[in-house]
């Protein structure tokens, strides 16, 4: 009886045979019950207790019952799998006999003479099944039937009461039902070789081994190894419980459907998982992890590791996923396939949205998103300028064709990297919303509060959630005030200065293998490292805009349903010098003087909002320069 056999619902047949006898462990364990319960009552009345046609009928269930555990029953399953031996299954069916009929609860009361003592002691089953049988030992802690979570000793009172229980479970599986154990841990998964491509012929190694260990930073690609290189390809799939409670529902669980557990740890073992690796010797074990866990942190068995590189899904694992009408738009991971396949299904079919809820939700812990809604309409910069924009959204949508169609190498990575640079308020904002929008993307602007951290290591363990969230492509990850983080890396006086250079290394390493798009924004272009500045691909200079422009910026920002009465346009373009940022504010505030007072917008109302600006800014209000309006900035 070794190796795992699956149970599955229709190996049970509800407590019964087909032919409408009962099943040959329950037959043997009622037979059991049975002639004890009868030498029990003759050793009580002094009269015959019948033990000779009692050891026939038990000698017969119990060799029907040994035929039985060849076969293909339900029993049989879980003992095959449990790794039983003859003796211990003995037990476990004369124990699940005593759990599931009520009548034979009875005979277990008169056997052990207490009507309250229905269930079976340890005591009782030497007295059960004879002085040559292990009796106590089938139970013993380091046991078959303990070891499967199976049974359990309740250990009250002296030891040989200590009550023998078959978990509830156990029982329900042998009477037909096929649910899963109610105390399995939240986020259980079941994996099949059936979920992935089949590998190339002569691809498919099976490494014999009961533990392996796979490693990789692909999630979904190390599942795949385990279905493709284990002793068996059925999985339960999740994290390591903290409890021995979910920790024994899992071990029972795989015991019951013949499966393997495949745990997925953060690069090591706790000691509640050692202990239960080293315990439930009888199942086909893997251990998932971005990189190997300790070696001393694995049980004293044999044990083999493989290594699994990230490689991007074929064709093929693209088309199971989503069919071959779905064009291959997005560069996403093996892992991040599975998971858009997922999320489109509840999407309507979307793939674009799929890969956007795939990064909002842990991006949106640590960045804003912004919707684009702005066009190229809103925006007033120079002719050069606007090309260099243009050339950003350009290189984005024939990366495809140039890399993966004509072959060019994409060294370090696909990426692309652009540094908008220039006073504040001149469009740097706005030009990545307009190019997200061009490309039908979405914008997650840091937020550099909930990004840098005074503790050691938690800045660089936050830019890496992002990096990883934003990997699936298909959005602007935009760096505010980029030189607080991208900034020169200075000579080293004391720890801080340490490793505010490791934080800028670290960017410097992530920038260069990151596949999707980065826009870096800064008013102090001096302030950023020179490395970093080696790995943009375009650079665009945002100046304050001269009168023509603002002239322009004006016209766009007072729409034409706002009632104006005289605003002379050209005399506060060339009058003021503002950046476009401010001159929307200007208009804005003008805009609300006029609600206030229920008039219109007049030059008053638009000059009040340029002083208003003036003074946010600290800069100095002359009354030559607002002329005859100079009256308006008077305190």
């Amino acid at each position: 009886m070794t190796g795992p056999v699956t149970a599955t619902g229709s190996d049970i047949t509800g407590g019964e045979q087909s032919d409408g006898r009962s099943p040959a462990w329950f037959s043997y364990g009622r037979a059991v019950l049975v002639r004890c319960a009868r030498q029990v009552a003759a050793l009580r009345e002094g009269a015959d207790d019948g033990t000779d046609e009692s050891d026939d009928d038990v000698e017969a269930a119990w060799a029907a019952f040994g035929d039985s555990l060849n076969g293909a029953g339900p029993f049989a399953a879980l003992a095959a799998n449990a790794g039983l031996s003859r003796a211990e299954a003995d037990v476990l069916a004369v124990v699940a006999t005593a759990e599931s009929d009520t009548n034979c609860q009875s005979l277990v009361a008169v056997i052990q003479g207490d009507p309250n003592r229905n269930r079976v002691a340890i005591g009782s089953l030497a007295s059960l099944l004879g002085s040559g049988h292990a009796g106590p030992l089938t139970v013993a802690h380091d046991s078959a039937l303990r070891r499967s979570a199976f049974v359990d000793v309740v250990q009250e009172g002296p030891w040989a009461d200590h009550l023998v229980t078959v978990h509830p479970g156990v029982v329900w599986a042998l009477m037909g039902d096929a649910s899963p154990d109610p105390d399995l841990p939240i986020g259980v998964t079941l994996v099949d070789g059936a979920d992935f491509a089949t590998p190339e012929p002569g691809a498919e190694q099976r490494i014999e081994t009961g533990l392996l260990v796979v490693v990789g930073p692909d999630r979904m690609r190390r599942r795949e190894a385990a279905v493709n290189s284990s002793m068996i390809d059925r999985f339960i799939c999740c994290s390591p419980p903290d409890n021995d409670r979910e920790w024994s529902a899992l071990v029972r669980e795989a015991t019951i459907t013949g499966r393997g557990l495949l745990i997925e740890v953060d690069d090591h073992l706790d000691a509640i998982t050692q202990r239960w690796l080293r315990r439930a010797t009888h199942l086909v074990w893997v251990v998932s992890a971005r990189s190997g866990p300790p070696i001393d942190q694995f049980p004293d068995r044999p044990w083999a590791e493989i290594v699994v590189a990230p490689t991007e899904p074929s064709d093929l694992e693209w088309n199971l996923a989503f069919g071959v009408d779905v064009d291959r738009s997005h560069h996403l991971t093996f892992d991040q396939l599975h998971r858009v396949r997922v999320a489109r299904n509840a999407l309507g079919g979307d793939i674009d949205a799929a890969v956007r809820r795939l990064a909002s939700g842990p991006l949106e812990q640590l960045t804003r998103r912004i919707v684009p809604t702005r066009t190229w309409d809103d925006i007033i910069l120079s002719d050069d300028r606007v090309d260099l924009l243009h050339s950003i959204v350009d290189r984005y949508r024939h990366s495809t064709q140039v890399y993966d169609e004509w072959g060019f190498t994409p060294t370090p990575s696909r990426g692309l990297v652009a540094l908008f640079s220039g006073p504040s308020g001149t469009g740097k904002t706005l030009a990545s919303e307009i190019i997200a929008g061009a490309l039908g993307l979405e914008v997650f602007k840091l937020d550099l509060s909930s990004v840098v951290s005074k503790y050691i290591g938690e800045t660089e363990k936050n830019l890496e959630q992002i990096f990883d969230a934003a990997s699936a492509g298909n959005l602007v990850l935009f760096f505010d005030e980029a030189d607080s983080l991208f900034g020169k890396r200075s000579e080293v006086k004391d720890a801080r200065d340490r490793y505010a250079n490791i934080e800028v290394s670290y960017l410097l390493q992530r920038l260069e293998v990151y596949d999707g798009m980065v826009i870096m924004a800064t008013n102090f272009e001096k302030n950023v490292d020179e490395a970093f500045l080696r790995r943009i691909h375009v650079r665009v200079e945002f100046a304050m805009p001269g009168p023509d422009e603002r002239l322009a910026i004006w016209q766009h920002n007072l729409p034409p349903g706002a009632p104006l009465e005289e605003v002379d346009l050209p005399w506060l373009a060339n009058r003021f010098e503002l950046s476009g940022g401010s001159i929307r504010n200007a208009a804005v505030h003008a805009a609300f003087v006029a609600a206030k007072s229920g008039g219109s917008i007049d030059m008053e109302c638009v000059v009040t909002g340029v002083a208003r600006e003036f003074r946010k800014m600290g800069r100095l209000l002359k009354a030559k320069d607002f002329g005859e309006y100079h009256h308006l900035i008077s305190d």
